[in-house]
């Protein structure tokens, strides 16, 4: 199996950081390639522009998404994210190993998103969700923050987590370019927990990799659902 890990925090001695080292290393033991893409380290652009293209299909006015397909077709999108892209493809789990940051991704890791996940590779058209340009392949979220177990819920402070503020990452980002997202994992309170509670977690993440493939992907829509028009049967 070839694995991706996209992983974001500025601290290269951080506990996020130790848990990326962890996947890495385990991964490695168990005779599977690994590439890691730690952003910071890169120092990742995160901006999306105008930069990222060579040739432009219309020079007087930018669409992102169409310059995407166009340059990338035309092997004049810019090198950083060829190399991304090539990785991307070549992998069959990714991992996306990153802090909570407003309730959302850091924003190097959202940059990462935004010019790599490109459209007529990932998605396009009707190709989204199971049909997209990614399918075939899995994703899995691995995160850490600062809150207790508690806080997150239905009726909880900040309420839900995986359904709440992770929807736009694990259902709007990985399910609809078609990877199989399996159930995040979670490292909670960590700034804030002794040295024997965080050796817990990593012993627990240990054994959640040993036994991925006993995780059921979470649901999202599939095309076959819908109408031509994305109307529900």
């Amino acid at each position: 199996m070839n694995v991706l890990i996209v992983h974001a925090h500025p601290e290269a001695k951080s506990f996020n950081s130790a848990l990326m080292a962890l996947a890495k290393e385990q991964f490695t033991q168990a005779g599977h390639s690994v590439e890691v893409s730690d952003l910071y380290e890169m120092n990742w652009n995160p901006v999306a522009s105008a930069d990222d293209f060579a040739e432009r299909k219309s020079p007087d006015y930018l669409v992102y998404a169409l310059e995407q397909r166009y340059n990338f077709d035309k092997q004049a999108i810019a090198p950083d994210i060829a190399i991304e892209i090539a990785k991307l493809q070549k992998a069959d789990l990714l991992i996306l190993n990153f802090p909570l940051f407003w309730f959302s991704v850091p924003a190097i890791m959202k940059g990462w998103i935004d010019r790599v996940l490109i459209s007529g590779v990932c998605y396009g058209g009707m190709r989204f969700y199971d049909q997209g340009g990614l399918k075939g392949k899995k994703a899995l979220v691995t995160l850490t923050l600062g809150g207790r177990e508690h806080m997150f819920g239905e009726n909880a402070i900040h309420g839900e987590l995986v359904d709440g503020m992770l929807r736009p990452l694990l259902r709007g980002t990985l399910a609809y370019v078609g990877l199989d997202v399996l159930p995040p994992f979670i490292g909670y309170h960590v700034p804030y927990i002794s040295q024997e509670a965080r050796e817990q977690i990593l012993v627990d993440y240990k054994n959640y990799l040993a036994n991925l493939d006993d995780l059921t992907p979470l649901r999202y829509p599939h095309m076959d659902e819908f109408d031509g028009k994305l109307y529900p049967k």
